[in-house]
């Protein structure tokens, strides 16, 4: 009797969206803390990347991290396609503790600065997050919706630490070199994850056609 062949499982590929640009990008920790919305120049960047995953022929789900920046982010790329944001906690910010809300100038000044930007897999914001701890948590979120949506397209609004934590690992990258990455507002960070593992398709995409991303 000849056997069946049957098609190798296709990949499931996430796109990473940075929330737009707000009133404190570049200037403050602003972590979790409710009540920050994007900035007028962020609602552009948000229908301009609306529009260019609009470009796309398939997007199965579109999930936002619960926090209003990240939500106005998802509102237009959901609009353009009839779809619904739906919340997804772990695709939130890292938890930075007591350090929430302190300007950037500030932070720069202290000690533990340096272990920060060097050695990120061994600290702990005071009274909050591990970095570790965000990457575990934001690999975690995209595992139970890579599962949702086997061989789908899902498109996932976060934050520029989160994302850069996910683009590390599905790079091979150790946590402690992620700080070498960049996560611009409103770029697209592309994962296509196969059987054989994840393939990195773009990383802080704020301008090309996203329509023919696909692995090599």
């Amino acid at each position: 009797m000849a056997r069946t062949k049957t098609a190798p499982p296709t990949s499931t590929v996430v796109l990473l969206v940075r929330h737009g640009q707000t009133p404190t990008t570049g200037k403050v920790l602003p972590g979790r803390a409710p009540g920050l919305h994007l900035a007028d120049l962020g609602v552009q960047q948000a229908e301009k990347v609306a529009e260019r995953i609009a470009e796309l022929k398939q997007v199965d789900a579109i999930y936002a991290s619960p926090l209003e920046r990240a939500r106005e982010t998802a509102a237009p790329i959901a609009k353009a396609r009839g779809m619904k944001v739906q919340i997804e906690r772990g695709l939130l910010e890292c938890d930075f503790g007591d350090w929430t809300g302190a300007e950037l100038k500030t932070l720069m000044k202290l000690p533990e600065w340096a272990t920060v930007q060097r050695a990120p897999s061994t600290f702990r914001f005071p009274g909050g997050e591990s970095f570790t701890e965000m990457q575990s948590r934001m690999v975690g979120a995209l595992d139970r919706l890579r599962a949702k949506h086997p061989g789908g397209t899902v498109v996932c609004v976060s934050h520029a630490d989160p994302i850069k934590a996910v683009a590390a690992h599905a790079m091979g990258t150790h946590l402690d070199l992620f700080q070498r990455i960049v996560i611009s507002t409103c770029s697209v960070t592309a994962v296509a994850y196969t059987i054989g593992g994840p393939i990195v398709l773009t990383v802080n995409s704020t301008g090309a056609s996203l329509a023919e991303l696909r692995p090599s």
